[in-house]
């Protein structure tokens, strides 16, 4: 039963987010966190532009607040937004954009070039796009364009962020995943060389004729 509740769960969560993303896509959606507190429940939104999320007088926020109470059964839910200093580095921001430049008409393999490069001039170690889907033909098919370095499995791939969206276009459906590593992050292989302090010695010759070393 305990595995069914949480089943239930993440089910409504993702179905959160989507409608989360209907809403405020055009904001730059960049992930969403639910907090549940003894009075109500968190929803704390990453945006790239918070201003499009509040609206006029906060009235578009007010309006998802009650979306969220009555269709998803959220208690007292509070919104709170948090705007992103870097959105080159937000994984899930990043798909958002790949997709809606498919949707405008972009080939995808100049988007996904696009966007790979706003990764890296954002100062990422490494950032991967990979778009699946009716690209080209009828034939769904996949690419993935990579640059730096990005760890694809193991305990350091836990610090990669990822984002999904997808694009509608005529074809069909294109999935986008994009994954990125931030430049913040260390790994078991990053090498820090320190510089090393050489000591003087001084050498005093005795009475007896033996050397003696003395370390200052």
């Amino acid at each position: 039963m305990k595995e069914l509740k949480f089943l239930k769960e993440n089910i409504r969560r993702q179905l959160i987010k989507e409608y989360l993303i209907s809403e405020i896509g055009d904001a730059g959606f960049g992930g969403v966190e639910i907090q549940r507190t003894p009075q109500n429940t968190i929803v704390m939104l990453k945006v790239e532009r918070p201003g499009l999320v509040i609206g006029r007088r906060g009235s578009k926020i007010k309006n998802m607040e009650t979306t969220l109470e009555k269709r998803f059964n959220l208690t007292s839910p509070l919104i709170k937004v948090e705007g992103t200093e870097q959105p080159g580095l937000n994984a899930q921001i990043m798909a958002q954009k790949l997709a809606r430049s498919i949707e405008k008409g972009w080939h995808f393999r100049r988007a996904g070039h696009s966007i790979l490069k706003r990764i890296m001039d954002s100062g990422a170690r490494g950032g991967q796009v990979r778009m699946g889907g009716k690209l080209t033909g009828e034939r769904s098919r996949s690419v993935k364009y990579t640059a730096g370095k990005v760890i694809s499995s193991g305990f350091p791939s836990e610090k990669i962020e990822k984002g999904f969206a997808v694009a509608l276009t005529k074809p069909g459906i294109i999935g986008v995943y994009v994954k990125i590593l931030r430049n913040d992050v260390k790994l078991p292989d990053d090498i820090k060389v320190g510089k090393i302090k050489l000591v003087p010695s001084t050498f005093i010759r005795g009475n007896e004729g033996k050397v003696d070393t003395q370390n200052e």
